[in-house]
């Protein structure tokens, strides 16, 4: 079986797991206990946070260890919308409407719960965000904006620092998700010009339930999660001491092969693509051709069902997906790719391909499966 689902989810890692092994098994103290193993568990940590730092190009202190992606999004969209409504008054949030549902659902919740306005700036048939239009969309009382680095369906890339620079005259804080970026863009905050990071670290080879929040001091954050106080008042909760470490290695080593992965992987991408709309008539390429992840190749079958596909997929021996894994079994079509312009009907054709960090071989036996799936699928219509 070729698993070609690494949006949703990859293996852990042989480094990160033996990284963890003595925080589960010797040092599996509290990190807030004074004591010699919740000693270790503290110092564990703090290593792990200044290792994490370093990658985000941000002060050690401005990591915020979470459960994940979503919520890490959730702290970071209500965490400085709230605080900004406490501080100035503020009353307004600009996002997109392709955004992952941890951002647009903490948007609807501070609609209904707090009474903010949220602006969604269109995208053109790409999913690309202009950065004028987010320019346009700010006001005096705008909390922040928050938008993917990355698109999690179709795999397009915004131009982060651009969408940045062009309300940092207004002093908004810009959050941006990079879930799905992490590994194969660039991740430095000062670079990118934005105030808050998101990442999830088992989009990188560390286990499921461990995220980071990377946001800088000076903006104020109201915590989502009350308790105890752990991560300097920011996220109550006893630290997954060992999560924390895995995700530190993960993202150092994804980021020492990211330049090379990046070339590698794009290349045998665009081979992939290349031959599966040659050998189908009915594929047509979502997202942007050039401005897409090195790993995402996402495509429409017009008229056929994504999920037969995926079937016909499976039995040809490849797991790939239709979409974000937050949203199956819905029947609903892609939000993505309707606020792309594409049909309802023909964006429930969607299939996505993701590909691993290590993708050494092309993928020609899959472009092969994939037209013999489609084929499949249209002559038992």
């Amino acid at each position: 079986m070729l698993y070609l689902d690494n949006a949703a989810t990859t293996p852990v890692r042989p480094e990160v797991l033996e990284a963890m092994m003595p925080l589960l098994t010797t040092w599996y103290g509290n990190p807030s206990s004074h004591h010699t193993v919740g000693e270790a568990a503290a110092h564990a940590l703090a290593d792990a946070r200044a290792r994490v730092a370093h990658v985000l190009g941000l002060r050690a202190g401005d990591v915020v260890f979470t459960s994940g992606g979503t919520e890490a999004n959730n702290l970071a969209v209500k965490g400085i919308a709230i605080a900004a409504q406490q501080h100035r008054g503020a009353a307004h949030v600009v996002t997109t409407p392709i955004e992952h549902e941890s951002i647009l659902e903490s948007a609807d919740y501070l609609s209904r719960v707090h009474g903010f306005e949220v602006a969604h700036v269109l995208v053109d048939g790409n999913g690309c965000l202009s950065p004028a239009d987010v320019a346009g969309a700010v006001r005096d009382d705008t909390a922040l904006v928050s938008f993917g680095y990355a698109n999690n369906e179709v795999g397009t890339v915004q131009d982060v620092a651009a969408v940045a620079a062009a309300v940092r005259e207004r002093r908004i804080p810009v959050h941006v998700d990079a879930v799905q970026a992490a590994g194969w863009l660039p991740l430095s905050a000062a670079d990118l010009g934005v105030d808050a990071i998101s990442i999830a670290g088992h989009k990188l080879g560390a286990p499921k339930g461990t995220g980071v929040l990377g946001v800088r001091g000076r903006i104020p954050l109201e915590p989502v999660l009350h308790g105890g106080g752990q991560e300097r008042g920011k996220r109550s909760g006893t630290e997954n001491v060992a999560g924390a470490v895995g995700l530190a290695v993960a993202l150092e080593l994804a980021e020492a092969e990211r330049v090379e992965a990046s070339v590698r992987v794009s290349a045998l991408r665009d081979r992939f693509i290349a031959r599966v709309l040659a050998a189908v008539p009915s594929a047509a390429l979502t997202g942007h051709p050039v401005r897409r992840l090195p790993g995402t190749a996402s495509f429409t079958f017009a008229g056929t069902s994504g999920e037969a596909v995926l079937l016909e997929l499976e039995r040809r021996g490849v797991v790939s997906s239709s979409g974000s894994a937050c949203a199956a079994g819905s029947d609903e079509p892609s939000h993505v790719l309707v606020a792309m312009g594409i049909a309802p009907e023909v964006a429930q054709t969607a299939v996505r391909f993701t590909f691993p960090h290590d993708l050494q071989e092309p993928l020609d036996a899959v472009a092969d499966a994939v037209a013999a799936s489609v084929a499949a699928v249209q002559s038992n219509r």
